[in-house]
């Protein structure tokens, strides 16, 4: 990560309301160019909210400049959708960076945590439900693609996305 004011730590309950803010105004500009506005309008508000469950996890985790948080993202066992995990396997959740600081090596910062730490707490294999706009991302992060999904969000709602794997 460039700048000596980036630190990288678990999110915390205190971190709500930033981290709803980062997902409100990064998603909807970082996913314009792959995804229809019908989509943009009706899922971004769904998936721009952050979990407390999952905050509050120990999976996941903030990077920051300073006081502000650029970059988030992590993993649990249990999968999207309150689905029950598979042991062995973990599901990368919610990865994002500020709009405006992507190409600075905060999203590769999270994710190499992401998989020592998923690797450190037993994961052999790491799922993601990609956004079509980072499917570059986890690539270069030694994901592969297995193909496109629907992500439920509510009904009538789904998400266009792709499901990728990795091993760790």
């Amino acid at each position: 990560m460039r700048g000596d004011t980036l630190t990288l730590r678990p999110a915390e309950p205190s971190d709500l309301d930033a981290l709803d803010a980062l997902f409100g105004q990064s998603y909807p500009i970082l996913l314009k160019a792959d995804y229809p506005p019908s989509v943009l309008v009706t899922a971004v508000p769904l998936i721009s909210k952050a979990q407390p469950a999952l905050i509050a996890s120990g999976s996941f985790f903030v990077v920051c400049d300073g006081p502000q948080i650029v970059g988030a993202g992590g993993w649990t066992m249990q999968a999207p959708g309150d689905r029950p995990g598979t042991r062995g396997i973990g599901h990368v959740r919610h990865v994002v960076t500020d709009h405006r600081r992507t190409r600075e090596g905060i999203g590769r910062a999270l994710m190499d945590h992401t998989l020592v730490h998923a690797h450190a707490c037993g994961m052999r294999q790491l799922h993601c439900q990609s956004t079509r706009s980072a499917v570059p991302f986890y690539e270069a992060m030694g994901f592969e693609a297995q193909g496109e999904i629907d992500v439920p969000l509510r009904p009538g709602i789904n998400f266009p996305a792709v499901f990728m794997q990795r091993a760790l």
